[in-house]
């Protein structure tokens, strides 16, 4: 059985006491690490090397959002769930961007916990790309951006064919629906979106819904 290493970083004792707890009930969940601040993440993971990391947004000094870009920037980078005690804020925008694979609220189930962490460990995304489309048409500001046109940019370079499957993936459609709208098998839509992966340079498919959003404000090809 793999066993799936954890890293916790939050400012809050009883936070990080209360994730240790729920996470110790798991045989496949182990917690390797603990830090108190963003500014010790980076450190933690090259000394730890998690396969995920909980990451609290609001910290004092470095907060959850930059500790996440960092982190996420280092070769072999483990996957972030930020943890977040509101659905629908501008710093949950901004960990996805950063490098996110999603988030949790902070009175979530245990047992969604440990799934979510299963999940992100596997190298799927824990929120669906439609809900982060409907976080980014919120708190994205109005008007043209340089990021806009750049995500424009990006989704010019793709086929025809991985446009239609990177528009689907924006819509938060799964590989299954994908194939059964496309006319593909679920295996060449998961190559598809393996190789949009790595075509537009982001991690995972909530950061392709991203770029599909900002091309969109740019009236790019979507």
């Amino acid at each position: 059985m793999a066993v799936v290493k954890v890293l916790l970083v939050d400012d809050d004792a009883l936070v990080r006491a209360g994730l240790r707890l729920i996470l110790s009930s798991a045989e496949d969940i182990d917690v390797v690490g603990e830090e108190d601040d963003g500014n010790s993440a980076v450190a933690a993971v090259l000394r730890h090397r998690p396969d995920v990391v909980l990451m609290d947004i609001r910290m004092p000094r470095v907060d959850g959002i930059t500790a996440t870009a960092a982190v996420r920037q280092l070769d072999a980078a483990p996957q972030v769930i930020v943890l977040t005690t509101f659905q629908a804020d501008e710093h949950v925008v901004a960990a996805l961007r950063a490098g996110a694979s999603g988030f949790l609220i902070k009175d979530t189930p245990p047992v969604d916990i440990l799934n979510a962490i299963r999940l992100v460990a596997a190298g799927n995304a824990i929120i669906s790309p439609s809900v982060t489309r409907t976080l980014l048409s919120h708190f994205s500001p109005t008007g043209m951006s340089e990021r806009h046109h750049a995500a424009a940019q990006q989704l010019d370079g793709l086929t025809d064919r991985e446009l239609e499957v990177a528009l689907a993936v924006g819509e938060g459609a799964s590989n299954a629906e994908i194939a059964a709208s496309l006319f593909m098998s679920e295996a060449t839509v998961k190559a598809h979106v393996s190789r949009l992966l790595g075509k537009l340079g982001v991690n995972n498919r909530v950061q392709v819904a991203i770029l599909v959003h900002d091309a969109a404000q740019a009236g790019g090809r979507t």
